[in-house]
């Protein structure tokens, strides 16, 4: 990813754990470490989630970073939710998980892309200022799948692979191809 490359560029001093473009995903609902058996829970959620959704576009762009007060420990790029289906789909999620016993997240859902961990207080600011300043042309993009991701932290960062994908097709718009949330 171009902006990422432009970042370690400007601020090579800066101590950051930095997301690979192929890793690059929307989290819409986070579960931690769960038991091998509680997986099938997972994914029937993630397929009732879908049921009443199709396609839909979220525009990509615009930077931040968290926290938004003190010293900043993510950088992200925004995510738009163009029609309210991302919105939709996480309240589906959220809905579904807990219905098979997982809890609610309490905190507020705000869609984006993480693109560094920022590990160590040394250039931070810095780095998060700069992060702040560069502009990420909007992008639109169409969301066809939900999937549910399994990470495994390693040495060389948060490995990924894909336990289930369920299709967005509800209202099926007549195209594929299009990317996925997490």
């Amino acid at each position: 990813m171009q902006h990422i490359a432009a970042l370690r560029r400007a601020v090579p001093h800066a101590q950051a754990s930095w997301a690979r473009a192929a890793s690059i995903h929307l989290t819409i609902k986070f579960l931690g470490e769960i038991r091998a058996s509680l997986v099938e829970r997972v994914t029937l959620a993630a397929s009732k989630a879908v049921e009443q959704i199709g396609p839909f576009k979220i525009e990509i762009g615009g930077t931040g970073a968290f926290p938004k007060r003190g010293m900043p420990t993510v950088l992200w790029i925004g995510v738009n939710d163009l029609s309210d289906e991302l919105g939709h789909l996480h309240k589906n999620l959220e809905l579904e998980c807990a219905r098979v016993g997982f809890p609610r997240e309490e905190k507020a859902f705000h869609p984006h892309l993480t693109v560094a961990r920022l590990r160590k207080p040394q250039g931070s600011r810095t780095l998060a200022a700069t992060h702040q300043e560069m502009e990420v042309a909007p992008t639109v993009v169409e969301v066809s799948d939900l999937l549910v991701i399994r990470s495994e932290l390693n040495s060389e960062g948060s490995r990924y692979s894909v336990i289930s994908r369920h299709s967005l097709a509800a209202k099926a718009s007549g195209g594929s191809g299009g990317h996925s949330c997490t």
